[in-house]
């Protein structure tokens, strides 16, 4: 079966899960944890992410987040791909260190902001990595310690899941420990990490094919929320579909795309796939980079053997501020 679209919307509420490619180690020592929340942290900084709860085990991670003025995927790709970077560096290796994909689960905001924070922090617990509450209070890998007000990360957003439990910040730090306490009888809590309410199978195409037919579709790996919730994130990504094939009906692959857009610049196909740096011709090329990778759903490798460059440069480019003349195409 296809694997399923990824659901990305800037402002939503995200719980991010990325995993050693095969259940290798992620984090091997202090510096490898060090580098990795440095970047978190700058993209905190920065405002395109807001983050709530996380917890850094050996072959895998865990991050409650908000987008803010970039998307999910943009957000992974530069925390992601300069770590690996670094930590193929530093250990002497090569190769991929995740696996393909993380998993994102867009989550509605009452009542599972708490409770994936909660689920989330307890982590380092259920794995062993700490030997009871008193020292995940401390834990320095885990933002738990963080709210619990035992570890500075300025960085981390300690003020939402600490107006669950009062004004006070001492009575509420109090309060909060009291409900991750709670949380160790419960247990792990599969519903968590993988249930919602709406199941699609092979993409929203066929999610909007069962609601224009009357057939129920049940339970989505990608949605944690309520009925309405999962109503209102189908409704946008029915428009976002809307969108899609809107374009698609116009461009139908990425030389008929290229085509269009040198007609449009008044530029040469070949320069377009060419090594030239004239301010004409980077433009075109950023604009096939947006519309081939946001609007058209074309991956950055594939965009980038269209254009003879590397993914990397591609996925730069689909990641700067969208030019103006994309509107023309949708």
């Amino acid at each position: 079966m296809a694997r399923q679209a990824r659901l990305d919307a800037p402002g939503t509420l995200h719980h991010v899960i990325g995993r050693g490619i095969e259940g290798i180690k992620i984090f091997r020592n202090q510096t490898d944890r060090e580098d990795f929340l440095t970047r978190l942290e700058d993209l905190c900084n920065n405002e395109t992410l807001q983050v709530y709860a996380w917890a850094l085990l050996d072959n895998h991670f865990h991050l409650l987040a908000r987008t803010g003025k970039e998307s999910l995927a943009v957000n992974m790709r530069k925390l992601l791909t300069g770590y690996v970077v670094n930590f193929n560096r530093r250990h002497r290796r090569y190769g991929h260190l995740f696996q393909n994909r993380y998993k994102s689960i867009i989550c509605e905001d009452d009542p599972y902001l708490l409770e994936l924070t909660r689920y989330i922090h307890l982590n380092p617990l259920r794995a062993g990595m700490v030997k009871g509450l008193d020292e995940l209070n401390a834990y320095r890998w885990c933002g738990h310690s963080v709210i619990m007000g035992m570890v500075k990360r300025e960085w981390q957003d300690q003020d939402t899941v600490l107006a669950y439990f009062g004004k006070r910040r001492k009575e509420a730090i109090k309060g909060y420990g009291a409900f991750v306490e709670k949380g160790i009888a419960i247990g792990r809590r599969l519903e968590l990490v993988g249930g919602g309410l709406v199941r699609s199978l092979g993409g929203w195409s066929q999610v909007l094919s069962l609601r224009r037919t009357g057939r129920k579709a049940y339970s989505d790996d990608r949605i944690l929320g309520s009925s309405d919730f999962v109503r209102t994130v189908l409704q946008d990504a029915e428009e976002k579909v809307r969108e899609t094939l809107r374009l698609n009906l116009k461009i139908t692959d990425l030389s008929t795309l290229a085509e269009k857009l040198c007609e449009k610049t008044g530029i040469e196909k070949s320069d377009l796939r060419s090594g030239l740096r004239n301010k004409t011709v980077s433009k075109a090329r950023r604009l096939f980079a947006q519309i081939a990778v946001k609007k058209m759903g074309y991956s950055g490798a594939e965009a980038a053997r269209f254009l003879g460059v590397t993914t990397s440069a591609v996925n730069r480019l689909a990641a700067s501020k969208e030019a103006d003349e994309i509107k023309t195409f949708t």
